[in-house]
């Protein structure tokens, strides 16, 4: 599965890619080898770890780098004494031939340590890195403006209908205010008439039913 981290470099990722190094470089073993290390805590590349090394953490490091040099030196001399002291109890003709490989196979290691591990190999990882983060990014980015985008759509709708409800409800208010008004109209122009009719003596009209089932008014009076 590829290395893939889109977060920036926190300062505990950095002390500990600085401690990492310090101690691959106390070791005698190489930088590239402290980036690897780091790149499978980080979940990161190495390639990404040696350009953080080399563009953020090392120049803050200056002092602990070259301390951890000499101790490198230190425990090299440590071995070469040793080394010195056994072949001089036991093989004296080959000592210094000995001493020769030794120091020999450890120079490549002194001038790893002291050269830049920035190579073109690197840089163009690095870019193909930030290259993936920079489309996982956009995506991103598009995801979010379409939400905004549908999130302005509905507060929008929101707000139409809470207006059109404001209206509905103004509306049967009225209504309901009209109807009460129609209601109290009715109930004087019915006790008015009744009023009137008292006094005038009006009698209100009788009706029967025929045989055929029609109604017919009856005359005043009659039965």
């Amino acid at each position: 599965m590829a290395k893939v981290r889109q977060d920036a470099w926190s300062h505990e990722d950095d002390l500990l890619l600085a401690e990492t190094v310090l101690r691959h470089i106390r070791e005698g073993s190489t930088q590239l080898n402290a980036f690897d290390e780091v790149g499978d805590k980080l979940n990161r590349t190495s390639a990404a770890c040696g350009f953080r090394w080399n563009a953020e953490v090392r120049m803050k490091y200056d002092n602990a780098i070259d301390l951890a040099k000499r101790q490198r030196k230190e425990k090299k001399r440590a071995i070469s004494a040793g080394m010195k002291k056994t072949y001089s109890t036991q093989q004296p003709a080959t000592f210094s031939s000995s001493i020769e490989e030794v120091e020999l196979s450890d120079s490549p290691k002194q001038v790893t340590n002291s050269t830049p591990t920035i190579n073109l190999d690197t840089v163009i990882q690095y870019l193909r890195e930030l290259k993936k983060d920079y489309h996982a990014s956009n995506q991103s980015k598009s995801a979010l403006v379409s939400i905004e985008h549908e999130n302005t759509t509905l507060k929008s709708k929101v707000e139409e209908l809470q207006d059109k409800l404001a209206d509905t409800e103004k509306q049967l208010a009225t209504m309901q205010e009209d109807y009460q008004t129609f209601i109290q109209i009715m109930d004087r122009a019915r006790k008015m008439t009744v009023f009137n009719d008292n006094e005038n003596g009006f009698v209100a009209p009788a009706f029967r039913m025929d045989k055929n089932g029609n109604l017919e008014q009856l005359a005043h009076g009659s039965n």
